[in-house]
């Protein structure tokens, strides 16, 4: 079995609350670069995973982010 496969790494889910929520992937390394982005309109969901190749996620716009340590609200004020 590939090992990839079995890596057991947090997920975090992002309920988009407005349209055109961004969600970028950024990569792990010496460097950190974009490797992924996605757009949501309100009301769409998306469930990301940090792996091997990714250590952040940025999301730009009004959404609620769920994690295990809590929910964040980015409702600008």
């Amino acid at each position: 079995m590939d090992v990839r496969n079995e890596v057991q790494a947090e997920y975090i889910a992002v309920k988009a609350l407005e349209n055109g929520v961004t969600i970028i992937g950024l990569t792990r390394g010496k460097d950190t670069r974009f490797h992924h982005t996605e757009k949501l309109d309100r009301g769409e969901v998306m469930i990301a995973q940090f792996t091997e190749d990714t250590s952040a996620i940025k999301i730009r716009g009004h959404a609620v982010i769920y994690t295990k340590h809590g929910i964040i609200d980015t409702i600008v004020e």
